[in-house]
């Protein structure tokens, strides 16, 4: 046994991940592209999209010294398009790397990446919309498209930001110089208000002395230097990215912000995932060939499940498995789905083959066939090659179908020759390992096939089986035809089990209610909002599995509903409730939640985080209430409450990904749910993500030749109501060397600001913790200087803050006022805290905020020339020269002193 163990692990070791990005040699492959299924069939989308990525590659090669090019690239096209395509393998839409959507609310056709993780950190995916492809009109403003995706794929593979900040677009230099916020320095231009087509001197905030909104940098068209890719890629002259040599430390943007001031280059060579190959990579002597193009499509889904019926299984675990999948069949599959099945123990049993899923007669049959019964050992290998004989029923292949594959035990036969027959077969395995003796293998043939690995309690209160298999539904880029798990809960009680569940406005189609029970019928009292009773003689009851079922006809009507179980036994017994639903309508977007960790597995040398995404058509959903439930096959349970404050483990705030850090790290395999519910300040938010900078203009022999302005954002009012949502992420594996538990840090301060009030410096954060961002760290030690080099490079020499502030809790709001800083005109201070914890292990230096101190003078009087470029400021007269603002100090007129703040 430990010689086949010893084989199988070896085995694993030599597979790759069966999706996601690669780089082979200087290529990448298994890039997808999925076009979503709104998008109308276009076939000139599909050959811009190819053109881009061309001329992309193209891009690239130069960009990073002839080291990398895009080798192999799939599009998926939706399944409604006609046309002869390939069959998609292990591509879904859920998994691409790019996504053609019509545009998201705040963007309209900006591409963007959404990132939801830190430096140096893959991103989820590029979005482009259809417009941005099609309509050549957009290339003066965003630039060639192959340069916007080189742009993009920045963001997305090497996890670097943007150089520009359309909020902060100005800035006071360390010499008290304004500048507009780019990379590198040497961008030159001119900056003016637009106002009804005149081309005005741009007026300045009198509390800041920085330009006012309506003022706009235009550079030059022809510039002096080559970089930078990530701030203005439209640019001729750009070809490659900011380096140490050339990066601007001092620009307020992104890049600086969660990069901790590294250029881009840098950390795309030190910090990203293809580091290590990057660095051996040897440059490629001749121009590398055209991407390779394969446009797939995915149509209907066959879904084999295979089911243990081992003699482990009998009893409980055999009834619970039944009561999931008859949940599965009857809620969850997809009209129009393929779904066999079949069970294994000593030997393997078609008891279904492949059935259509069309409407409930279909689905009975199904619910019907699944086993009762248990008995002999687990031979996963015969269930998985009978599983493959009922998915070659449809087109003799196995490529692109999925497996729902379930067991609880050991596996007895040789599971490293079915584990590579697994990989070959080309099709999802999903794997449900149920109860603590799973075998180990499940989650290494989940990740080779590109399937989800699943742990589940055997235990009814947990209700982790029915979670489990309502995560498997269709997700095609089609959120209104997707199964949505609005509760999940349960109680163990001699008395009743009552509570309320928020059907919202987004949702209402298809809803159920489902109750299993331990022994007894419970009796069953559900009242809509107007008052609607649903008794007994309103429900389904199946006595031999112990499930209640309530389907609501119609659309369910919005707002709380009330359930009540009453236990009419004398001893206690457990009763569950799952409630599905699906979009109102067609035309109607539901709020969706999507739950998963930074890493599949660990050995406590990096930090775990769980995400938790809330969404309602790509938009954010804000101030929600977000608690994920982490619990392990070996007892281990922990409740985070995640947080989008941009502090800690978010790295955002506000763009509707919840996170933080999971510390309390025991060994075990580990369930994720994420439970949401509203807030009374609950919305949606149409703030933008980082992405191409959409042009105003470009200066071209000494004139600005304006683009077209900027079309506005469309802004939907939130008006969702109430709701809950229940999301099952993939589970993971914890192993530490030994068995001990790691010491963490507290974690870096990400949020320090500052301000001058009257004569003293106000410094608010967010605290940190004991570890990372869980309890009380002990201290922290506070530095300031006139220097930002200082802070970024040398902490422990500058200037110390003489403090005896005790941090609060992990998460508290902070404030300290420091009134012993010299405070002189025209100067910028720096400040920055590192936290040191009860074990004297220290935080990373937090970021650095900045403020400035000027001396306001009267304004000049305006000047009427649009044509020259000289803009009146409180503290000084700036003139900008090939964007350089010279300062004229201004000795006359002094009034009373004002300051201005800004963090870096």
């Amino acid at each position: 046994m430990a010689k086949a163990f010893t084989v199988v692990l070896l085995l694993l070791n030599a597979l790759e991940p069966a999706v996601g990005i690669k780089l082979e040699g200087n290529g990448y492959s298994d890039i997808l592209i999925a076009i979503n299924p709104a998008v109308p069939e276009n076939e000139e989308l599909i050959k811009k999209t190819m053109e881009m990525i061309v001329t992309g590659s193209e891009y690239l090669y130069q960009a990073l010294d002839n080291l990398v090019f895009y080798k192999e690239v799939k599009i998926l096209v939706p399944p409604t398009w006609n046309g002869s395509y390939e069959k998609a393998r292990r591509e879904t839409y859920d998994k691409a790397n790019v996504i053609i959507k019509d545009p998201h609310s705040a963007f309209n056709d900006d591409p963007y990446t959404k990132q939801i993780k830190g430096c140096g950190e893959e991103g989820e995916h590029i979005h482009f919309t259809p417009n941005f492809l099609l309509n050549d009109n957009l290339l003066k403003v965003y630039g060639p498209r192959g340069r916007v995706f080189v742009h993009e794929w920045a963001h997305l593979r090497w996890g670097v930001f943007d150089e520009y900040n359309e909020k902060r677009p100005f800035y006071w230099s360390n010499r008290q110089q304004i500048e507009p916020t780019r990379c590198t320095r040497e961008i030159s231009g001119q900056w003016y208000e637009v106002i009804n087509g005149n081309f005005l001197p741009c007026r300045n905030d009198p509390q800041s002395g920085l330009p006012t909104e309506g003022c706009q940098f235009f550079p030059d068209r022809e510039q002096k230097t080559n970089a930078s890719i990530m701030f203005m890629q439209s640019l001729d002259s750009v070809k490659t990215f900011c380096q140490d040599g050339d990066h601007n430390t001092e620009a307020p943007n992104l890049q600086n912000d969660k990069c901790d001031y590294k250029a881009t280059r840098t950390v795309i060579f030190q910090n990203s995932v293809d580091k290590d190959a990057l660095r051996t990579l040897t440059p490629l002597q001749s121009q590398p060939q055209a991407p390779k193009f394969t446009v797939i499509q995915r149509r209907h889904r066959v879904i084999c499940l295979i089911l243990d019926v081992s003699g482990s299984m009998q009893g409980q675990r055999i009834l619970r498995q039944e009561q999931a999948a008859t949940l599965f069949l009857r809620e969850i599959v997809e009209e129009g789905a393929q779904v066999g099945i079949v069970t294994f123990s000593t030997n393997a049993n078609i008891l279904s083959s492949l059935t259509e899923i069309k409407g409930k007669a279909s689905r009975d049959k199904l619910i019907s066939s699944l086993p009762k019964i248990a008995s002999g050992y687990t031979n996963m290998c015969t269930g998985l090659s009978k599983g493959f004989e009922v998915l070659r029923q449809d087109d003799g292949k196995t490529i692109g179908d999925d497996v729902i594959f379930l067991t609880d035990g050991e596996a007895t036969d040789n599971i490293a020759g079915c584990l590579q027959s697994a990989v070959n077969s080309e099709a999802m395995i999903n794997t449900l390992a149920f109860g603590p003796s799973a075998s180990i293998i499940l989650k290494n043939m989940a990740d080779q096939t590109g399937g989800k690995f699943i742990v589940a309690s055997d235990d009814l209160l947990s209700n982790q089986l029915v979670e489990a298999f309502s995560s498997f539904s269709l997700s095609d880029g089609d959120p209104t035809k997707q199964t949505l798990q609005l509760e999940s809960t349960g109680k163990t009680t001699a008395d009743w089990f009552n509570g309320t569940v928020p059907i919202d406005r987004t949702v209402g189609n298809g809803t159920t209610f489902t109750v299993i029970y331990e022994r007894s019928t419970p009796t069953v009292y559900i009242e809509s909002p107007s008052g609607q009773v649903y008794n007994q003689s309103k429900i389904n009851e199946d006595k031999a599995t112990k499930t209640i079922t309530l389907n609501i006809p119609g659309t369910a009507e919005p707002g709380e509903w009330k359930y009540s179980f009453l236990n009419k036994e004398t001893n206690s017994q457990t009763m569950t409730l799952t409630v599905t639903s699906r979009a109102a309508r067609e035309d109607v977007y539901p709020v969706i939640v999507t739950a998963q960790m930074n890493q599949q597995s660990s050995d406590g040398t990096k930090p775990m985080v769980v995400y938790a995404e809330v969404s309602q058509n790509s938009m954010p959903v804000l101030g929600a209430n977000v608690t994920a439930i982490l619990e392990s096959d070996k007892g281990h349970s922990v409740q985070l409450y995640l947080l989008d404050n941009g502090a800690a483990a978010d790295t955002t705030k506000d763009d509707g990904t919840y996170s933080r850090y999971f510390t309390n790290l025991k060994d075990g395999r580990y369930s994720l749910k994420v439970r949401v519910t509203d807030h009374t300040d609950t919305r949606l938010s149409h703030s933008r993500y980082g992405g191409a900078l959409y042009i105003p203009g470009y200066v071209v022999d000494g004139q600005v030749e304006i683009n077209p302005e900027k079309p506005p954002t469309n802004v939907v009012p939130a008006d969702v109501g109430s709701f809950t949502r229940i999301a099952t992420g993939e589970s993971f594996v914890v192993t530490l060397p030994g068995g001990i538990p790691p010491k963490f840090p507290p974690n870096r301060i990400k949020d320090l600001s500052a301000e001058i009030q009257k004569d003293t410096v106000l410094l608010s954060w967010t605290a940190p913790g004991e570890d990372f961002d869980e309890g009380t760290a002990k201290s922290y030690e506070i530095k300031w200087s006139e220097s930002l080099e200082m802070l970024q490079n040398n902490f422990s020499n500058a200037t110390s803050v003489d403090t005896a502030l005790q941090p609060q809790e992990a998460g508290s709001a902070e404030q300290h006022a420091l009134s012993d800083i010299p405070i002189q005109n025209g100067t910028t201070l720096f400040f920055a805290i590192r936290t040191e914890d009860n074990d004297t292990l220290k935080s990373d230096v937090s970021n650095i905020a900045r403020v400035t101190s000027f001396v306001p003078t009267p304004r000049p009087p305006a000047i009427s020339n649009p044509g020259l470029n000289l803009t009146a400021i409180v503290i000084s007269v700036c003139v900008s020269i090939m964007g350089v603002c010279l300062i004229a100090a201004v000795t006359t007129c002094v009034m009373k002193r004002k300051k201005i703040s800004e963090d870096v």
